[in-house]
């Protein structure tokens, strides 16, 4: 089997088999790990395939597609192209969320804990952000000490101890998606409905779990600024799923403004820390929290339907296990568990830069979530590119959102950073994103469709 047949079968509008998809995906993981074999020859994957021909094929795919089926055994060999993690020891159901990427959205950090402290098991692979979108990595290591490279031997461990583990991608977890995200990146193909199936599907099957909740965000702060184009992957990706018996439901949530009421990593952290505490002030982050739980709790069969399981996960903030379980959580993670007490001994802060005022009375009417995230990377609370460094201190405090009434000179938002000479190029963003106006707006709801 050689690859540039398979390039040139796909460019054809071919379709691919089974161990076609195979050979693939094991060439993108590094091949078969023998040494042996070149890449135009052999049986098996080849030990090493060049990017160029594995770009080829991005590119084909893009410009042809897949079928359905195809796209099913795609995620499939991606998922089985490492070593996934076996938690079959686990007597508990195995469940986590996805989301597709937006600005303030730390709804994982509390989510997770959460959901633990319902007696469910959560093994939760996330990442960093890009661009105007923050990572769910780089806000956890906005606790001092915390660990997010963990080997699957340690993951399990912690699984079963606390139920409940935020790692980064590992070596060995759909090592095929990692080769190729980086190179879809660079060849302009990440916008393949497919590939994006693929490369979501695969890390969650490779956690082996029992269902999963998808947030599915649509909104200018979004990949897809549209509800009818987020309906159309979620879709997608609940049916695939579901064919590689995943139980899965797919929420279209809005990202037009920023979730919560703040904007950057460890501010984003201490907001999940009072959500699980009892604060409700950041109503749309903690109204998607429980609906996300909702689900995974009835997904996992602990709650008839999503209601009972969000009402079970207030109960459980209420009594404070669910703080407790994040408390346990850092602590095995090496993070400094002071931040639960004393977060303002504990964690990174930056000076106040600049505010932001209204320049008008009337009521919010504009907070464009991709503006907002901008100035957050312009303060350095986000990466333009992925050698960046991160200021965890920096970010943003949101004092309105949408439809919220404001003054004339009234502060709107209030701007960190380390560093001083950030804070022109960030309210000139932040500025741009933000409008006022005389009529109040209506507010379009958090969650805007169920995909079952």
């Amino acid at each position: 089997m050689r690859l540039l047949d398979l390039i040139a079968k796909k460019r054809d509008g071919g379709s691919h088999t089974p161990e076609e998809l195979e050979f693939i995906a094991s060439a993108a993981a590094g091949g078969n790990g023998d040494g042996a074999g070149s890449s135009s020859q052999g049986g098996g994957a080849p030990s090493q395939v060049p990017d160029y021909q594995l770009s080829a094929w991005l590119m084909a795919v893009v410009c042809r597609g897949m079928t359905e089926a195809e796209t099913v055994e795609w995620t499939r060999a991606m998922a089985k192209s490492g070593r996934p993690l076996d938690l079959s020891s686990l007597a508990a159901p195995k469940v986590d969320k996805h989301s597709t990427g937006g600005v303030g959205d730390g709804i994982s950090l509390a989510l997770a804990p959460l959901v633990a402290a319902a007696d469910l098991v959560v093994p939760m692979m996330s990442g960093r952000g890009l661009g105007h979108t923050g990572g769910t990595l780089d806000k956890l290591e906005s606790v001092p000490g915390f660990k997010v490279r963990i080997e699957p031997d340690l993951v399990k461990k912690q699984l079963a101890s606390i139920g409940v583990c935020m790692f980064g991608q590992t070596a060995d977890l759909a090592p095929a998606d990692r080769k190729l995200y980086a190179l879809r990146d660079a060849t302009a193909t990440v916008q393949s409905q497919p590939l994006i199936v693929g490369s979501i599907l695969s890390k969650k099957v490779a956690e082996d779990l029992d269902a999963l909740v998808l947030d599915i965000k649509c909104g200018s702060g979004a990949i897809f600024r549209d509800k009818a184009s987020a309906l159309k992957l979620g879709k997608k990706l609940v049916s695939t799923a579901k064919k590689l018996d995943l139980k899965c439901v797919g929420l279209v949530t809005g990202m037009d403004q920023p979730l919560g009421r703040v904007v950057g990593n460890a501010l984003e952290m201490r907001q999940a820390i009072e959500v699980l505490q009892g604060d409700c002030t950041a109503g749309d982050y903690v109204e998607l929290t429980l609906a996300l739980g909702g689900w995974m709790v009835a997904l996992a069969g602990k709650a008839k339907d999503w209601e009972a399981g969000a009402r079970r996960l207030e109960g459980l903030i209420r009594s404070g296990a669910a703080a407790e379980r994040l408390r346990a959580m850092i602590r095995a993670q090496g993070g400094d568990p002071r931040v639960m007490d004393e977060p303002d001994k504990v964690f990174p802060s930056s000076p106040e830069v600049a505010v932001v005022r209204s320049q008008k009375s009337g009521f919010v009417t504009k907070l464009d979530a991709r503006g907002v995230g901008v100035a957050a990377v312009a303060l350095g609370a986000g990466r333009s590119r992925m050698e960046d460094a991160i200021d965890y201190g920096a970010g943003i405090r949101l004092e309105k959102k949408l439809g919220d009434p404001v003054e004339k000179n009234e502060i709107v938002a209030r701007l960190f950073a380390e560093d001083r000479s950030r804070a022109e190029g960030a309210v000139q963003a932040f500025s741009a994103s933000f409008e006022a106006g005389a009529r109040k707006p209506k507010l379009p709801p958090v969650v805007r469709e169920v995909i079952r």
